[in-house]
């Protein structure tokens, strides 16, 4: 308790001694407040002008050119524009459109010009949905809404612009890029063809030069086992002739099923022309003239077929030596005759694939050379090819997202409040502005006072004293000349609610002319 009295006591001397130093309470507000009254009632009236565009990024063409054009990400672009709205450039782009640039004749006037323009446009966004609000204040309520209306048009026109730029300049690289690749294509294959020429003997067609040696080997030892299969098939062939000619007078193995069918190139013909004969019979007679054409061809058929093997035989033995033969001796001796040609085919292939194996070897000191050679002519070959193939691949994407900006634009811009002229100036705020100067010049002075009786203090009570000297008042002697003190102290305190008074007198009378025209202005409106 003793403490909040002491606290109490302490809050009332600095009162006191606010108030004995009242003075200073009314220079400041007669310094700042008159001052600062005038400034603010001589400020000019600012008008503010507005706009409101909302930026639709739905499209229909975009899901459906998803993986087909190239595309970009709407919310970033738009995000792009906003920043970039105000850069020095569109500022000056604004300045010439707005005529402002007339007003300033030399270069340093219109650099603060363009200055002040850019900080004087705002430009913010409501909330998530793509709102925009782009408002700009000036002296001049046209020239307020003309600054507003060229913003919002170059904000407008700056996505299509761009849009179009963006896509003329990629149009143009890839086309560059396009005719470099193909040169370098060009380049490339005729390399390659020239290099294949040169090599064309060594090269294999497919494969590597080590697949096509072996594949020879492998076709060689194919080739010779061929051959040692169809010399134990002549082996046994003219076993079985020479058992054929000691039992042939008997006629004991001509009807055997162990003896080979020997063909020749009739042997499919008679026996088609056979089975024809055997369908004509179940329909006619044998005096059929189908039947008796039938025959005769049959006949002469076989005919052939025998003098075709007489021939032979006569060629290999002489005719005594067949005609010595049973027939299945002679087919025998036929079938044997036809595989010795397939060995001596086989062995003129055998020498082919050795003098092919041995070409191939003597080379195979420069393959590996050549070899790598041809790996980084086809490497760069390829490389070359698949990065021209995708060049085309996203012209052709580039020509369609060309093709889908002109059709419909990603973005679309639609005015919700459009730029007017000011009717009301929405500036200086001066009620507000004429009670900040009111409480600032009694709040310095009530600053400055404290600050001086801080400094030089004035006891006004015993306890004060004892408190600084450490001694015991022990009485108080009143002065002789109290009322006039005391008629002295009530003129200050006149003298300072006349001057607050007159100071707040004043803050009335211009807060309620302020109001009054304010009234004015809505009513004519």
């Amino acid at each position: 308790m003793q403490e909040l009295q002491q606290t109490i006591e302490m809050v009332l001397d600095y009162i006191r001694g606010i108030w004995l130093k009242k003075r200073y309470i009314m220079l400041c507000s007669w310094l700042i407040c008159p001052i600062g009254f005038g400034y603010i009632a001589m400020m000019p009236d600012v008008y503010k002008s507005e706009a409101v565009v909302f930026v639709d990024t739905r499209s229909m063409l975009q899901p459906l050119l998803s993986g087909l054009a190239i595309q970009t990400n709407p919310q970033q672009e738009i995000a792009m524009m906003a920043q970039t709205l105000l850069s020095r450039s569109n500022v000056e782009i604004i300045a010439r459109e707005s005529d402002l640039d007339i007003t300033v004749n030399n270069a340093d006037a219109y650099s603060r010009l363009i200055t002040n323009l850019s900080n004087s446009i705002k430009l913010n966004r409501t909330g998530r949905n793509n709102i925009y609000t782009i408002s700009y204040s000036n002296k001049d309520p046209e020239l307020a809404k003309r600054v507003v209306q060229e913003t919002l048009d170059l904000f407008v026109e700056g996505s299509l612009g761009n849009n179009r730029r963006d896509t003329d300049t990629a149009s143009r690289f890839l086309e560059e890029q396009i005719a470099e690749y193909e040169t370098r294509l060009v380049e490339a294959e005729q390399r390659l063809a020239d290099f294949q020429r040169r090599y064309n003997d060594i090269l294999p067609v497919q494969g590597s030069f080590y697949s096509n040696l072996q594949g020879v080997s492998r076709e060689l030892d194919a080739t010779k086992l061929q051959i040692r299969e169809l010399e134990q098939q002549v082996t046994s062939l003219k076993g079985q002739l020479s058992s054929g000619k000691l039992t042939d007078g008997f006629d004991v193995r001509q009807g055997s099923s162990d003896a080979p069918v020997i063909t020749t190139r009739y042997d499919e013909r008679i026996k088609t022309l056979e089975e024809q004969i055997d369908q004509l019979r179940l329909r006619f007679t044998d005096k059929h003239p189908d039947v008796i054409e039938a025959q005769s061809l049959l006949a002469s058929l076989e005919k052939s077929r025998q003098d075709e093997i007489q021939a032979f035989f006569s060629e290999s033995g002489g005719e005594d030596d067949t005609a010595n033969l049973s027939p299945l001796a002679t087919e025998i001796k036929l079938e044997i005759s036809r595989v010795e040609g397939q060995i001596a085919s086989l062995k003129v292939r055998e020498t082919d694939y050795n003098a092919r194996i041995q070409e191939l070897k003597n080379k195979i000191d420069l393959v590996p050379q050549i070899e790598a050679e041809s790996t980084a002519l086809n490497r760069d070959y390829g490389i070359t090819k698949q990065k021209y193939e995708e060049l085309l691949q996203r012209k052709e994407a580039a020509e369609l997202s060309r093709r889908a900006d002109v059709s419909s634009e990603e973005l679309q811009f639609r005015t919700i409040e459009p730029p007017l002229v000011p009717d009301q100036p929405t500036g200086p705020k001066r009620l507000m502005f004429y009670t900040g100067i009111l409480v600032l010049g009694f709040g310095v002075g009530i600053g400055l006072a404290f600050i001086i009786s801080q400094l030089r203090p004035v006891l006004v009570r015993g306890s004060q004293l004892t408190k600084l000297t450490s001694f015991p008042v022990l009485g108080a002697v009143t002065h002789l000349n109290l009322k006039q003190i005391q008629r002295k102290n009530r003129f200050r305190v006149f003298v300072f609610i006349l001057s607050s008074g007159a100071i707040i007198s004043m803050y009335a009378v211009l807060v309620a002319a302020e109001i009054a025209h304010v009234n004015l202005v809505e009513r004519f409106l």
